[in-house]
């Protein structure tokens, strides 16, 4: 029977992480203790203890977590180790800027293709990789044996791209077109919604 684990918990698991990442990387910590990785994420002891005893045993009592240990196996649970390729639709602002975006490849992510309806763009490259006609996204997601399709289109556009994407066999889908999407339950979907963060934060700066 598959362990059901909580969505505040997978959704805890990246921040962990990024963190140790970050401490491996730039600060070549060797140990950190729950307390200072609670510290760091404003997140309690307990709780990160908790979320990580759902996967199994981590790090050495009185002692803390080796940092590039955890920080592997964390990545190993969020599959990060498979190095899955993303397609973008839509190649505007947005979807230009995650095609440059550097972060992608150290996390295990690349972008293998790019796809528009835009007859002047198609043809052109951004950060080296060409620019496809939107009509030949069956045969391009297949061809680049592509995992993640990746959704930067206008509201209007998004599901008619979202069944094309899911037709031609991707596995899961991140969507910033704000609009809700309808896709079988076989296949995960994240949506971001910029607008929603930022409408967020306008409340919270208009509190007394």
């Amino acid at each position: 029977m598959k362990k059901i684990i909580s969505q505040a918990t997978i959704d805890r698991l990246p921040l962990y992480f990024r963190t140790l990442r970050l401490a491996a990387e730039s600060e070549d910590l060797q140990i950190i203790s729950s307390e200072e990785l609670g510290r760091r994420l404003d997140i309690t002891p307990e709780q990160i203890r908790k979320d990580l005893a759902t996967f199994g045993q981590f790090g050495r009592k009185g002692i803390g977590y080796d940092v590039r240990e955890l920080k592997d196996k964390i990545g190993n649970i969020l599959g990060l180790h498979k190095h899955w390729r993303l397609a973008i639709v839509g190649v505007g602002h947005l979807g230009g800027a995650l095609a440059n975006y550097v972060n992608f490849a150290p996390l295990g992510f690349s972008v293998v293709a790019l796809l528009d309806k835009n007859a002047e763009i198609i043809g052109s490259e951004v950060n080296g990789i060409k620019i496809d006609s939107a009509r030949r996204m069956k045969s391009v997601i297949r061809g680049n044996k592509v995992d993640i399709g990746v959704i930067t289109v206008p509201a209007s556009e998004a599901q008619n791209v979202a069944d094309k994407l899911i037709a031609a066999g991707v596995k899961g889908i991140w969507n910033f077109a704000p609009i809700k999407l309808s896709v079988p339950p076989t296949i995960p979907i994240v949506n971001e919604d910029l607008s929603i963060g930022l409408s967020a934060l306008s409340y919270h700066m208009t509190q007394d």
